[in-house]
């Protein structure tokens, strides 16, 4: 099973059962050992996975550190465990922290099974970060994980890289949670450099909360345009495909024609389906009175239909269990604010997979 496949197993296990691992040894059995095959590594290996791994540290006899994952007789990464519904903090890593300076590891990870937090001496030589380089939450596993996670996998193992490319990532991860704040709340600093840049005049408190407001909308809709470039890209590209006809081609359809105001509707609703499941799960299927938005192709499982073949008059049907409900809109983009009734269905669609 290639490392993808095993992640997204591993995923789905921690979305079913994470309220049931409340205990240290359940996260460990049942999410971190698969996580260490998952990269290559024999478990049930005591020469290459040591479970409890003991090491004397000064006056602190007899402690130990969940696992040591070993080259030969060299320690290269050191792993503590949490039971799965803990939240990890430095506080945390107090055996990892004495362990890092008296063995050859250049790799520590601190997890609770669900989120995984890769420590590495970027700062000072032979002591271990207080911060992580890299953090994997296996609830929401991202493509540039799986590259990251290769180069931890048995066959691929490199300290040298991984030491190299960790200053790059832990300042990667610092500046990913700085933008997500100042994305969320702009902070005064912000809102001061981009004011002065397309407005002169006193920042006043109301001209500062106008601003603020601004920001926030302009960097939702600069998010909404790049996924939505990025949609229609690949949507253009699949249709190029020789394996597949095109939506609405006369051949197959007796002549019915999926216009640019549908096609951006459908690629809008994979935008916001993004949040909830694989977007290539989203498919569309024209007709004369409407076009579907479907879950996994099939007709059984309409997401929502575009009514807008109509000159005049343009609707979006949501639903609700069987029940269509339609509301006008005056053109794709008014989608965005059904964007909760969309997800709802998407919940309803895929309960209990």
């Amino acid at each position: 099973m290639d490392l993808e496949t095993a992640l997204g197993e591993l995923s789905k296990k921690v979305k079913e059962h994470r309220e049931v691992l409340l205990t240290e040894e359940a996260a460990k059995t049942a999410l971190v050992m698969p996580f260490l095959q998952a990269l290559g590594y024999n478990v049930f290996n005591p020469s290459e996975v040591i479970p409890e791994f003991t090491c004397d540290v000064g006056i602190k006899k007899g402690e130990k550190v969940d696992y040591a994952i070993c080259n030969g007789e060299k320690v290269e990464m050191l792993i503590e465990c949490k039971p799965a519904n803990s939240d990890l903090n430095i506080n945390h890593a107090s055996q990892l922290f004495r362990y890092f300076s008296v063995t050859a590891a250049r790799v520590a990870v601190l997890t609770n099974g669900v989120i995984y937090k890769f420590f590495s001496d970027v700062d000072v030589p032979n002591v271990m970060d207080n911060k992580p380089f890299y953090l994997l939450d296996l609830e929401n596993v991202r493509k540039q994980d799986i590259r990251t996670l290769a180069g931890f996998a048995k066959g691929t193992f490199d300290i040298e890289q991984i030491v190299k490319e960790a200053g790059k990532l832990k300042l990667q991860s610092l500046l990913h949670v700085e933008l997500q704040k100042e994305f969320a709340d702009p902070s005064d600093e912000l809102i001061r450099v981009i004011g002065k840049r397309v407005q002169s005049g006193m920042m006043t408190a109301a001209v500062k909360e106008t601003f603020k407001a601004l920001i926030v909308n302009s960097f939702q809709t600069l998010v909404r345009e790049s996924v939505n470039e990025r949609l229609t890209s690949a949507l253009s590209a699949s249709n190029t495909n020789e394996e597949r006809q095109p939506v609405g081609s006369e051949d197959d359809a007796g002549g019915i024609e999926t216009t640019e105001d549908e096609l951006t509707g459908y690629n809008i609703i994979r935008a916001i389906a993004a949040q909830k499941v694989d977007v290539e799960r989203i498919a569309i299927r024209d007709s004369k009175s409407y076009c579907a938005i479907l879950l996994d192709d099939n007709n059984r499982k309409t997401i929502a239909r575009l009514w807008f073949n109509s000159p005049k008059t343009r609707h979006l049907g949501t639903f609700k269990g069987k029940e269509e409900i339609r509301v006008s809109v005056d053109g794709p983009t008014d989608i965005y604010k059904h964007s909760d009734a969309i997800l709802a269905r998407l919940a309803e669609l895929t309960e209990g997979e």
